[in-house]
């Protein structure tokens, strides 16, 4: 434990790429405890991947305690905030030092491993698009997009159907992306309608027709959403930092990611209120900026010497979307650019074996 650090606990809430990667950055500099509603970490950007071949979940899904030999985890939501104290769900609470915020957004995922396992093996999506000669996706960004290209590519004899209310994909991204983006599903088939949305709220179980908002009728076996994911703050909105949520819900923090007002408390990943793009790389970014940060006061150093985060731009900013298993869309500074060549980077892997390499681990299980 790092000198001046002491007793002094730091506890981090949510267990996804911004919230493992600030507990792995701090498990041996001060007592850590990360607070998670699943007992595991999964890879975001892999889960479309896992519905269509579920045996990648092994890789992608990987349990707490396997990166954070010298911190505590327990497996139970957040549900209440003090001054000095973290309350969750099973009724235990968790006084701090400091204090992380890196919930992201809602997932209703299982609790443990072995039952996220079964679920993509066994009871959901993967057998719904196996049974169904048609697909209808909602939503055109990155997580509509990356589904789509992973379903044509691996059933190009489906039907599929991708559905966005804006007037481009991706657009996150720049324009040469969406273009490019747009071309690769157009030529494998994909129906992509532009400028249409369906009404997620009024589809019932089984339905397999859909009208869309200019009047469109889509037919297809199976339908997965992939917009509108809420934020993971809902839970803040009656605990003390009630007051420090936007109007969307996002934290508001400062250049070095404290939650505005408050000295000893942080926020990170797709949480708060940054411009941004939200993808891995921006929340590695932020929680090794927390990190450093945090470091620093455990240290008694200086507020003024604290670390700035400086955020880019998404037309700037540096981004891979794949495009099945061997292609994909990049976009850099001064260029974007698409086919196998960006899909060596991302598309075969999706970054998997690196992601486990920064968490310590092996990057292959035998």
């Amino acid at each position: 434990m790092e000198a001046g650090a002491g007793d002094r606990r730091v506890v981090v809430v949510g267990g996804g790429v911004a919230g493992a990667m600030l507990a792995k950055h701090m498990q041996f500099d001060t007592d850590v405890v990360l607070i998670d509603s699943k007992e595991y970490y999964e890879v975001p950007w892999a889960r479309n991947r896992s519905m269509v071949e579920p045996p990648f979940a092994e890789r992608s899904l990987i349990q707490h305690t396997d990166y954070l030999s010298n911190a505590r985890v327990t497996a139970s939501p957040a549900i209440d905030v003090t001054e000095s104290e973290v309350l969750t769900a099973e009724g235990r609470t968790f006084a701090y030092d400091y204090l992380v915020i890196a919930t992201g957004h809602v997932d209703s995922t299982p609790r443990s491993r072995k039952d996220r396992l079964e679920q993509f093996k066994i009871l959901s999506d993967n057998k719904r698009i196996r049974s169904s000669s048609s697909v209808l996706v909602i939503g055109g960004g990155r997580t509509g997009v990356e589904l789509s290209a992973e379903i044509a590519a691996d059933y190009p004899e489906k039907k599929v159907t991708l559905v966005h209310e804006g007037p481009r994909l991706l657009q996150i991204l720049g324009p040469k992306a969406s273009e490019k983006a747009l071309r690769w599903l157009k030529s494998k088939g994909v129906d992509v309608l532009l400028g249409h949305s369906i009404d997620v709220d009024a589809i019932s179980e089984g339905q397999r027709s859909f009208t869309t908002s200019d009047g469109a009728t889509i037919t297809a076996d199976c339908h997965f959403v992939c917009a509108g994911r809420p934020l993971g703050s809902s839970w803040l909105q009656h605990t003390l930092l009630k007051d420090n949520l936007d109007r969307f819900g996002r934290l508001k923090v400062d250049e070095n990611l404290r939650v505005r007002g408050r000295k000893n408390v942080f926020a990170i990943g797709d949480v708060v209120d940054l411009p941004k793009i939200k993808q891995g790389f921006s929340a590695r970014k932020h929680a090794a900026v927390a990190a450093k940060n945090i470091k620093l006061l455990l240290r008694g150093g200086k507020e003024e010497k604290m670390a700035v985060y400086k955020p880019r731009s998404a037309a700037a900013a540096p981004a891979v979307v794949s495009l099945g298993r061997r292609e994909a869309v990049a976009q850099f500074p001064f260029t974007t650019v698409s086919g196998y060549i960006p899909g060596l980077f991302k598309s075969k892997d999706l970054y998997v074996g690196w992601n486990r390499k920064k968490l310590g681990l092996e990057t292959d299980i035998i």
